[in-house]
């Protein structure tokens, strides 16, 4: 074989190994990018203190943090603390009144002395006052969730190490909500 015909064969068999190494890469690349959609970002409602980062920190304009309202354990009351200032003795349904500053939480009347609180997610920021209102003073009922709708599942979010509960991990995007429960 003469030096001419050796360098061809082994310039073959270089690009050839390196072609193997870029597929090889692509591929695991895939594969990388394919696990990162297999868990999502969410907020564990147990460890949340409701302090508001979510909305100061979030990368959307209008943040994917959500307040959501687990039915089955609120109490239902007249002065619900999550609607409600704690600090007012008032049960008016007055601006003044209430603590969500854009008014998503909607308060109606069942029967004396009960009424249901719901959660207009168009209006709600995800400020957290509600939570820490119903947290503090109340059973929990309402819990903030990043909205997977919403969220970009952004490689690294923007509200995590902004977190002081560290209340904010990835979780399988199968089950991709938290749920509130009295037992936590």
């Amino acid at each position: 074989m003469d030096r001419r015909n050796f360098l061809k064969s082994t310039g073959r068999w270089v690009t050839a190994a390196g072609l193997c190494t870029v597929a090889g890469g692509l591929v695991l690349r895939h594969e990388l990018a394919k696990s990162d959609t297999t868990t999502v970002w969410q907020i564990d409602p147990h460890k949340c203190i409701g302090c508001g980062n979510c909305t100061k920190y979030c990368v959307l304009n209008t943040p994917a943090v959500k307040c959501f309202h687990n039915h089955k354990m609120c109490g239902y009351c007249k002065l619900c603390t999550g609607f409600f200032d704690p600090k007012s003795s008032e049960t008016e349904n007055g601006a003044e009144n209430q603590l969500c500053p854009t008014a998503a939480i909607k308060r109606r009347f069942i029967e004396d002395p009960h009424f249901e609180y719901v959660i207009d997610s168009l209006l709600c920021v995800g400020c957290g006052k509600c939570v820490e209102g119903c947290t503090s003073f109340g059973n929990g009922s309402l819990y903030l969730q990043i909205d997977q709708v919403l969220c970009q599942q952004c490689n690294q979010c923007a509200i995590e190490p902004n977190c002081p509960a560290r209340a904010i991990h990835r979780r399988p995007a199968m089950t991709p909500y938290c749920q509130k429960s009295e037992q936590g």
